[in-house]
């Protein structure tokens, strides 16, 4: 991929992580738990595989993408593990509202999570204004 359109959808996915982060925070105010564990996930999401198409990293799979992103960057110490354990804990969120029968997720569980998504996606940004390492 040319350096231009690299960059352009670095760009593009940082802002849509920013654009679902909004969503989520629409998500709590309404109260609709499931659905902002759900666009808090995918804010993480979109942060994260904009840092993974940074460094020539591809998955196919959510699962390959939470894989790449320990491996490369929390396992490194680029990320603290602090910030991995977000990671993993928003992919489970949202497996489990989503696809779970009966699962009804609560304010207490899920509204701590819109800060440290917030400063999870800053620390994201930060990485990809650093030089490609």
């Amino acid at each position: 991929m040319k350096e231009e359109a690299l960059q352009e959808l670095v760009a593009y996915r940082l802002q849509r992580a920013m654009e679902t982060l909004e969503e989520a925070r629409v998500m709590a105010r309404i109260k609709h738990w499931n659905a902002c564990a759900n666009r808090l996930y995918y804010a993480a999401f979109y942060a994260v595989s904009a840092l993974l198409v940074r460094d020539g990293l591809t998955a196919t799979k959510h699962s390959g993408v939470k894989a790449l992103f320990n491996r490369h960057y929390v396992k490194t110490g680029r990320v603290s593990k602090e910030k991995g354990r977000l990671y993993n804990r928003l992919f489970d969120l949202r497996q489990e509202g989503d696809y779970l029968d009966f699962v009804s997720l609560d304010k207490e569980k899920v509204a701590p999570l819109l800060k440290v998504t917030a400063d999870f996606i800053e620390t994201i940004r930060l990485l990809l204004n650093e030089a490609k390492k």
